[in-house]
């Protein structure tokens, strides 16, 4: 069996729905499932179990002979919370106890890393081992990605196999349920439906226009092309998950409300003062070392992704 913790959420569901289009059926999910919301997404899906996650360690320790691969996707994900404790329960220490168990059954072990371990992007954002000391992430949330990350690589014992991969700035279906952190996207179709048009940051970067920040966006069904794809390589190691191109938060608008259909209204406000210090203005993932060991899809245009999104999910609220 397989298990993919996180898997009632956003990127989680997408996975499963990929894994059941490969045949895989005999699925453990792992969750939080106390959100009705969140729940719609594993609608119509084909798995064995549903675990809570408060209990999962427990049960992992039980039945880790059954088990093929983990997909550890779960993690808190609030840029906005400041609870370091928080972050450590369970992020940092659930992390190192699967990862623990999988070490002890020689179970592959896949999980969600964050391009926000990279801060402000000091270092670059190549996915090389050597950096990942030296990086300083801009918040709790970040830190305890980095945290993980580190703890990973002073490992002398690992899984026969593991990858942790650094997803930038993923969007599409199945995050109807994430209010406030839900992608940019999201936001703008429901703004543009009640008003018309669409407000975004205005840069406080005398180097950036308005707008014209750049972020890599990368279309959440490339994501678990990848994570699939992964697991067949037995490639160690840490990877980024981004579509390798930076593009302005005016292309993502524009994109979307031509894929509603309307003339770009575009307008800007000020940065919040409590974020605007630590506010990035660009990311751009290096896909180089995942090109090495193998993965030769094109990942999806902006504009072309944008549209699937808003057209065949958002629009009328379906799912992936």
């Amino acid at each position: 069996m397989i298990i993919v913790t996180g898997a009632a959420g956003f990127i989680g569901s997408c996975l499963v729905s990929k894994l059941n289009s490969l045949g895989n059926t005999n699925l453990v999910l792992v969750d939080d499932f106390s959100d009705a919301e969140k729940n719609k997404n594993l609608s119509g899906k084909q798995f064995s179990e549903e675990i809570e996650r408060i209990v999962f360690v427990d049960w992992f320790k039980e039945n880790a002979t059954e088990v093929s691969a983990v997909y550890h996707i779960g993690a808190r994900t609030d840029t906005t919370e400041f609870d370091v404790a928080i972050f450590d329960e369970l992020n940092l220490n659930y992390s190192k106890s699967l990862w623990n168990i999988c070490v002890k059954n020689s179970i592959p072990f896949i999980y969600a890393s964050s391009a926000a371990t990279y801060g402000m992007g000091e270092f670059g954002f190549d996915d090389n081992h050597e950096v990942v000391e030296k990086l300083i992430p801009l918040n709790p949330y970040g830190d305890s990605k980095n945290d993980f990350d580190k703890w990973v690589l002073a490992q002398e014992i690992q899984p026969p196999f593991w990858a942790g991969f650094k997803f930038f700035n993923v969007y599409g279906p199945n995050e109807f349920h994430k209010s406030r952190m839900a992608s940019v996207i999201f936001h703008a179709v429901k703004q543009i439906k009640e008003t018309d048009g669409m407000k975004l940051f205005r840069s406080h970067n005398p180097e950036y226009k308005d707008g014209e920040q750049l972020r890599d966006f990368v279309y959440v069904k490339d994501v678990v092309e990848v994570l699939t794809f992964i697991m067949k390589t037995k490639q160690s190691g840490l990877y980024n998950l981004g579509s390798g191109k930076a593009r302005t938060f005016n292309d993502l608008v524009i994109a979307t409300f031509s894929a509603l259909g309307k003339n770009s209204v575009i307008s800007y406000i000020d940065t919040p003062a409590d974020i605007r210090d630590k506010y990035q203005y660009f990311t751009e993932a290096n896909m180089q070392k995942l090109k090495a060991v193998g993965y030769t899809k094109q990942f999806t245009t902006l504009e072309s992704g944008v549209k699937d999104y808003v057209q065949n999910y958002l629009i009328d609220k379906n799912y992936y």
